[in-house]
């Protein structure tokens, strides 16, 4: 009798995984069959999120480290490499906001905005193509702001970066889809997530960015953590350097 061979697990890792969007993408990957690493400057809260993806199924870690800090991240994607065995995807959810006005705003705060949400996506997808084979995926998170230039929330230093990471999104699936990667990106609209928790406090903001969207809601984190699952299946094979709008209507508005 022959035994039928079985395909090894899925494995992923994910960036900002202690909350909104990159947990809910851990939880996602989780229940299709995906083993997991996040990474995190919030090991606890990551740790947790690991916890609560193994009870779906598969297996899950947290590491800790800073993306934009080269030498940490590096060793974090060697010691999640060796815990998962191999790598087929990468979906970099760490990212910093400010909402700094024009004029106030100083260039230390906008070095440290770069250098979290377009050096640290960087760093993330080279080390990740490093240590993948042909048909990897990476998903990469940019936001509506860095399609209008901001003009809700995310000021100059955000809107420029997220803008950056567009832009690097697709150089990235050019330099590498001669390696059998395709590299996508997902730019959200207004979601529930900690990093507008503040501002969504306040019932009339709220209203009014809502009503600038086509749908006239927010979204839940489970929302874009289902289109970034979808940018790393197989139904997306011919997907490359493309830039996926989950905004409610937002921009095109």
């Amino acid at each position: 009798m022959t035994e039928t061979a079985t395909a090894p697990q899925r494995t992923a890792i994910v960036t900002g995984s202690a909350s909104g969007i990159g947990a809910a993408t851990v939880l996602e990957l989780a229940r299709l069959g995906y083993s997991t690493v996040g990474i995190d400057l919030q090991l606890p809260a990551a740790q947790a999120v690991a916890r609560q993806a193994a009870l779906v199924g598969g297996r899950h870690q947290a590491i800790l480290a800073d993306v934009a800090d080269e030498a940490g991240l590096i060793a974090a994607f060697d010691e999640a490499l060796h815990f998962l065995g191999h790598l087929d995807a990468l979906v970099t959810c760490a990212g910093v906001s400010d909402t700094t006005p024009f004029m106030d705003l100083e260039v230390d705060t906008f070095r440290r905005v770069h250098d979290v949400n377009v050096i640290g996506t960087f760093l993330c997808v080279r080390e990740a193509a490093r240590r993948m084979g042909p048909g990897g995926r990476i998903c990469t998170v940019a936001s509506v702001a860095g399609l209008r230039g901001g003009g809700l929330m995310g000021t100059a230093a955000y809107a420029s970066s997220k803008g950056a990471v567009l832009a690097l999104t697709k150089n990235a699936a050019r330099s590498l889809a001669p390696m059998g990667i395709c590299v996508n990106t997902l730019a959200p609209g207004a979601t529930l997530t900690p990093m507008i928790a503040e501002a969504w406090s306040d019932p009339q903001r709220r209203a009014m960015v809502e009503s600038m969207s086509a749908l006239n809601r927010t979204a839940e984190p489970k929302e874009m953590a289902a289109a970034i699952a979808f940018l790393l299946s197989p139904q997306a094979s011919s997907i490359t350097g493309a830039t996926l709008v989950a905004d409610n209507g937002l921009a095109m508005y």
